[in-house]
């Protein structure tokens, strides 16, 4: 029996402005390295919602888009040359290019806030692009993740920290890495149960020095912010004879200011995907050495998960299915965010 098709909201763009519209689209067919699979939770994202708020996403997305990037699903249909999956199996998403079997345990709405985060905080720890951190050094430095929480006109910055900042603090102490983050206070018994050695308030005028107190060896920060004072500021944590950055936002007026001893990198979740990708005058080229350290990671997060070496984020639902997703989007907007990762169930 042919594939029916399926119901999704799909992008229309007219007079500058994207809508969303629910509607049918054709039957997939499977190449022999996919799997078709039944979505059954999606956990909404920046780029989701900025997708459709921002001018420069939406001439980045286009016309007749189905937005998502974060899923779980059940596989039904296997490709002829799959051989890791089984039909039935539940498996979790990111941007329809990696995938990893949700344990038993793990909700679908809880599975579906992992893997487009942790692909992004992995890296930016990891790869010999970003901060390069090796995973088998003795004594190894502090890392400090900087973050906090903003006003409703900052709220990308807000939830990239919630939900990227939280693995990340994860992903370094798996390898036994010192995690200094700032964040708001409310928040901090979250990322020291996470993992944070020590917290500190982003608000504090003394933070750096503070910073400096209990780890005045750094030579890596990660800024899931991706924002000038929070690249410039951040910059300043490294010690003297100098380090790297790595940021969320590869924004050149982002990154002005960063210390001269600092060396600027960036995180983008696409180059584990071994394709080129481009947005105007930005290329990330294909990486064969990030796409085998996406392998690593998905193939160790279903045990992380079981172990409990890895927390998912707490998973809000948004009522109504798919038509829930304009009051979601809408929630981003005015920054009512805070804590969670937003889920659609279907």
């Amino acid at each position: 029996m042919a594939p029916s098709a399926s119901k999704a909201l799909v992008t229309r763009v007219s007079g500058g402005k994207a809508s969303l519209h629910l509607g049918d689209i054709a039957p997939l067919t499977v190449a022999p390295h996919q799997v078709l699979f039944r979505v059954k939770s999606v956990a909404q994202t920046p780029t989701d919602a900025n997708a459709k708020l921002s001018s420069k996403f939406r001439l980045a997305f286009g016309e007749k888009v189905v937005l998502g990037c974060d899923y779980v699903g059940i596989v039904e249909k296997l490709g002829d040359s799959v051989t890791s999956l089984k039909i039935g199996d539940r498996i979790g998403v990111d941007m329809g290019r990696r995938d990893y079997r949700a344990p038993n345990g793990v909700s679908s709405n809880d599975a579906s806030t992992v893997p487009l985060a942790a692909a992004t905080a992995w890296p930016a720890l990891y790869s010999e692009t970003c901060l390069s951190i090796s995973r088998s050094r003795k004594n190894p430095t502090p890392v400090p993740v900087w973050g906090g929480s903003f006003s409703p006109s900052q709220n990308e910055a807000h939830i990239l920290v919630a939900s990227v900042g939280t693995y990340t603090i994860q992903l370094a102490r798996k390898y036994s890495i010192p995690v200094v983050t700032v964040r708001s206070p409310t928040h901090f018994e979250l990322c020291k149960t996470l993992g944070a050695t020590h917290v500190f308030d982003y608000h504090d005028e003394d933070v750096l020095s503070k910073i400096k107190t209990v780890a005045s060896n750094i030579e890596h920060v990660f800024d899931c912010v991706g924002s000038d004072i929070s690249s410039s500021t951040a910059s300043q944590a490294v010690c003297q004879k100098g380090g790297v950055l790595c940021t969320v936002r590869p924004v050149k007026r982002f990154t002005d200011n960063v210390e001269l001893r600092v060396k600027v990198t960036d995180v983008l979740v696409w180059t584990v995907f071994l394709k080129d990708h481009q947005y105007k005058e930005f290329e990330w080229p294909a990486s064969e050495a990030d796409h085998n350290l996406g392998i690593k990671l998905f193939h160790a997060i279903p045990k992380w998960l079981e172990d409990r070496t890895l927390k998912t984020n707490t998973s809000k639902v948004v009522p109504g299915r798919l038509s829930g997703v304009e009051e979601g989007f809408q929630m981003h907007r005015d920054g009512k965010i805070s804590g969670c990762k937003l889920v659609y169930e279907l």
